[in-house]
């Protein structure tokens, strides 16, 4: 998997969709709090594994924590971190496979790349990509040619 580089300085404005999915879907987009480490943290284990478990509990260590998340009620639908493996990274990030397609995904990468503009980014990083054609779409990432042996590329495993 390859890196991709979005430049944070002409980020697309999701105000209108995080409005829609608010009114339409009773969907709240907010910033988590220490308290809730636990609780983010368990869901990501249960839906994405271990290592993003990990990466969600750097998160809570920065301050501001540095994971957005979206909610209906007390349901978490999805999530999205930076600056948890590398400075100026994005990632992990996930939603709810029954809560895919809605745009909350694109809202909370919205979010967190905004987070990273704040610190004094001009550009961030989105590491060992999957889904490329999603963040060329939602934010014009482009791939990072010849990233392939990437930052993950000794990362340990379980035998």
């Amino acid at each position: 998997m390859k890196d991709m580089l979005v430049r944070l300085i002409e980020l697309p404005n999701a105000s209108e969709l995080e409005k829609r999915l608010s009114e339409k879907e009773k969907i709240v987009f907010r910033r988590t709090i220490a308290p809730e480490k636990h609780l983010v943290s368990e869901w990501v284990m249960e839906q994405f594994g271990a290592y993003w478990k990990s990466e969600v509990e750097v998160a809570f260590s920065r301050q501001p924590v540095s994971c957005w998340i979206a909610q209906r009620g007390n349901e978490l639908l999805g999530f999205a971190c930076y600056e948890c493996t590398a400075r100026n990274f994005f990632g992990p990030t996930g939603t709810k496979e029954s809560e895919r397609g809605k745009g909350i995904g694109k809202v909370l990468l919205i979010k967190s790349l905004e987070s990273l503009r704040e610190m004094g980014y001009a550009y961030a990083i989105i590491g060992g990509v999957g889904p490329a054609e999603f963040y060329e779409k939602a934010v014009g990432a482009k791939i990072i040619e010849s990233s392939e042996v990437s930052i993950y590329q000794h990362l340990l495993r379980k035998s």
